[in-house]
């Protein structure tokens, strides 16, 4: 109990402590014209998109799920460990905000229009599909690859997908330390790291999506703040060489390589 109590600690200190020090909600402040359009533009860009609704549709179906899912932890030190859950618990406890996911949606939209071709995208833990489902009806041409080690997990996935009406996801099953080398795009356009939140496994992952990165790559992750260790995996990630620009949302960070940028960082509210 002591433990669970002193996690709850850190999490809302490492709030407040965010809330006091982020600025730029709008995006002033940032001198480079792309980074700007980001955060002013898709950050606080107010429109529906056509498909958001049947995806948060497929959310309240699974927050009234009663059903019981075996999954196998690899992801927060549960080294493979098989356990149970209710599928509405890990919706409530474990899914990624809209706010968030409708933002990468955004993101996903502008960066097609820029390219002019379908990009590789990769996302590391699918848990039940609905960021996945943002990522692909962004760009329906995109490539998505997902990365799970739960199977029952990802059956829950697949099933959400089709009721959207979505075909196209790849799925890689198995321990991401064993798959993830071997099954990434030659060139990655965007990363969504979600798997563990641990910091020897999130550097190695960092590491082995940033060698597959160009300049206009974007890799975004997760619980930046969820412990002492992902903050001090944040804080590596953001002095590496190849790392220009970060944006610390609380939630999820967003890491650029553009080499156009100046080496800075900024805390920002979404």
């Amino acid at each position: 109990m002591n433990d669970r109590f002193r996690v709850i600690g850190y999490r809302f200190w490492s709030w407040f402590r965010h809330q006091l020090t982020s600025w730029n909600t709008g995006g002033e402040g940032i001198h480079s014209p792309y980074l700007f359009y980001i955060v002013r533009m898709l950050g606080n860009d107010g429109h529906q998109y056509y498909c958001w609704s049947d995806i948060e549709d497929r959310r309240e179906a699974m927050l009234r799920a009663p059903k019981l899912v075996n999954v196998q932890d690899f992801g927060s030190g549960g080294d493979g460990k098989i356990y149970q859950r209710l599928v509405s618990d890990i919706a409530r406890t474990s899914l990624l905000p809209a706010r968030y996911a409708q933002f990468f949606f955004r993101i996903i939209a502008y960066l097609s229009h820029e390219a002019g071709k379908p990009l590789n995208i990769v996302e590391l833990g699918t848990n039940l599909g609905l960021t996945s489902a943002y990522l692909q009806l962004a760009e329906r041409k995109n490539k998505v690859t997902t990365f799970e080690g739960a199977g029952e997990l990802i059956q829950m996935a697949q099933l959400n997908w089709q009721k959207l009406g979505i075909h196209t996801i790849s799925v890689v099953e198995g321990n991401i330390d064993d798959t993830l080398s071997t099954n990434l795009p030659k060139q990655l356009d965007f990363g969504y790291m979600d798997a563990n939140h641990r910091l020897e496994p999130t550097l190695r992952y960092f590491d082995l999506l940033a060698q597959r990165a160009h300049e206009k790559t974007i890799i975004a992750i997760d619980d930046i703040h969820y412990s002492p260790e992902m903050e001090q995996a944040w804080h590596t990630i953001q002095q590496r060489s190849d790392v220009t620009t970060t944006m610390d949302f609380y939630h999820l960070g967003l890491v650029f390589f553009d080499t156009h940028y100046l080496k800075r960082h900024y805390k920002l509210r979404l």
